[in-house]
């Protein structure tokens, strides 16, 4: 199973805030925006990623995160140079994907929740056909809803005026290697794109599609605009206050999944040893210190 992480968005709603950069590198609380995407496809353990962004801010990203290495992934890049859909990206990524199975999240989305990882993992073996998530939500027109018939998913409405169920299709989606191809035969839509639900349409009409439902523990918000940012930080501050966990953080997770050791770990904490975040990371070595004592 690969990744994509879809960051090539021009975030015109949050003008003048993405004048000069773009939002999925907009703080949410202390952290970039993209670690929570980031953190989601390396829980479901996923470890080769392609991030796909804007030709301006390429350097960025490479700044921020390098080719991975360092949290034992491997991280490459695409740029998409004209803003033509989500399923744009399984164009732009075909030789990337190859015969592989792919995971594609929007680099706008933030996850969390116990019980999601478990669902990650399951979802990540998929070798044939397709897996959504959906989540209910109170304002089903400003997402693509899922039309059930009993428990199957029969149709994904795109966005619709009249929502026929308040289950949305999160910006998380799993999909066999054929993506590519259907994703070439999508025709763009009255705005222009080519649309997400169109692929998943495709699979729908194949009957090989999945729809996991997000369990009552799982956070989702799609963070596209200044209130949803705001919403999202006092949501990560309030979780890290209370549990003394940190929510989206990347290195812990690279650790705890064996992606890097302790020395690995102790190299990525270097560069940040003094602010609250790299003293959250000493203090994981140093419980694992005392653990095997």
């Amino acid at each position: 199973m690969k990744g994509i992480i879809l960051t090539a968005g021009n975030g015109t709603r949050l003008a003048p805030l993405t004048l000069a950069i773009s939002k999925p590198l907009l703080p949410v609380y202390d952290k970039p925006m993209i670690y929570y995407p980031l953190s989601t496809l390396m829980q479901a353990g996923i470890k080769d990623i392609l991030i796909i962004c804007s030709e301006k801010d390429l350097h960025k990203y490479k700044m921020l995160l390098g080719d991975g290495s360092a949290l034992g992934i491997n991280l490459s890049f695409e740029v998409q140079k004209v803003q033509r859909g989500i399923a744009d990206a399984f164009i732009i990524g075909e030789k990337f994907i190859g015969d592989d199975s792919v995971c594609l999240i929007l680099g706008d989305n933030l996850y969390n929740g116990n019980s999601l990882v478990k669902q990650l993992k399951n979802s990540a073996k998929l070798t044939k056909g397709a897996e959504i998530y959906g989540y209910h939500v109170a304002d089903p027109e400003r997402f693509g809803v899922a039309v059930l018939s009993g428990d199957k998913v029969v149709e994904v409405e795109e966005k619709p005026q009249n929502p026929k169920s308040d289950l949305a299709i999160t910006g998380l989606y799993f999909f066999d290697h054929t993506v590519s191809e259907i994703a070439k035969n999508v025709k763009p839509s009255e705005r222009g794109e080519l649309e997400i639900t169109s692929v998943i349409n495709e699979y729908i009409k194949r009957k090989q599609i999945k729809l996991n439902e997000m369990d009552n523990d799982v956070v989702w918000m799609d963070v596209g605009t200044h209130k949803s940012i705001l919403r999202a930080s006092i949501y990560i501050d309030a979780v890290q206050q209370a549990t003394s966990h940190y929510v989206g953080c990347i290195e812990e997770i690279a650790f705890k999944q064996g992606f890097i050791d302790k020395i690995g770990l102790e190299n990525l904490i270097k560069k940040q040893s003094k602010s609250d975040y790299g003293k959250y990371l000493l203090r994981l070595i140093e419980r694992e210190k005392k653990q095997k004592k």
